[in-house]
């Protein structure tokens, strides 16, 4: 079977599922309100950063990021839906590609016209103070950020199909994020800096200290992502649907 005709059977799936789309435009609203209230928010702190402050809507934003991989697998385990599409799809390979790419794809134009609109947004209240950022400075974080968000849902979609959870996924990536990255996190160290989604935020910074750099940070991001990924594929290949 070629892989255009499984791809355009998962998209339908994708397109089709209200809870999916409906997670993509929470990703939008809740990233672009966040960073309009950072950007007007006022200046004050010594440490200010413009491109962080304007981006900064994508920490609660990514919740949606998460929820949208997590619930484009999960949907496949309930009513046995897994099992119809594995016997339309015999290549079990081609099903997880085809459901990975996409994924991925809505997840990377949403996140990065999400990012595009959240910067002019969040600039707009920022006023001067948003001045020093160069066009180089960013065009990485409108591209970091996306990027970054197509890397939290694929990493949510491996891990649930791991656990064949998406319940499973969301209890324990929601709670990392909002938990562990922000009171362990702080306490780890130049650790902290390897966590999947700390070292891919590193991207939305103008400025950053550390042992990893914004494309290096995405990086680290991207291999958990791959090893969460593989683990699913391995998921998929080897159980019982």
């Amino acid at each position: 079977m070629a892989f255009a005709p499984v791809l355009h059977s998962e998209w339908l799936k994708i397109r089709t599922l209200r809870s999916l789309p409906g997670a993509l435009l929470a990703l939008l609203a809740a990233t672009t309100a966040f960073s309009a209230l950072a950007g007007a928010s006022g200046t004050s702190e010594p440490d200010f950063d413009p491109l962080f402050t304007a981006l900064s809507g994508v920490l609660p934003g990514q919740i949606a990021a998460i929820s949208f991989g997590a619930l484009a697998v999960s949907s496949e385990y309930h009513g046995g839906a897994l099992r119809l599409s594995l016997a339309a799809v015999p290549q079990r390979g081609w099903w997880f590609a085809a459901k990975v790419t996409a994924i991925a794809v809505p997840a990377l134009i949403v996140g990065l016209a999400t990012a595009f609109i959240a910067l002019l947004v969040a600039r707009a209240g920022l006023g001067s103070a948003a001045s020093g950022l160069t066009v180089a400075e960013q065009v990485r974080g409108v591209l970091g950020c996306g990027i970054y968000l197509m890397l939290m849902a694929l990493f949510a979609a491996g891990l649930t199909v791991l656990l064949r959870s998406g319940v499973a996924t969301l209890s324990i990536l929601i709670p990392f994020i909002l938990v562990v990255s922000f009171v362990i996190g702080d306490a780890a160290g130049t650790v902290a800096d390897f966590l999947p989604d700390k070292a891919g935020q590193i991207v939305i910074h103008q400025t950053y200290d550390g042992t990893l750099g914004p494309w290096s940070g995405l990086t680290v991001t991207a291999l958990w992502t791959a090893a969460a990924l593989v683990a699913g594929a391995w998921s998929v290949r080897r159980r019982d649907a």
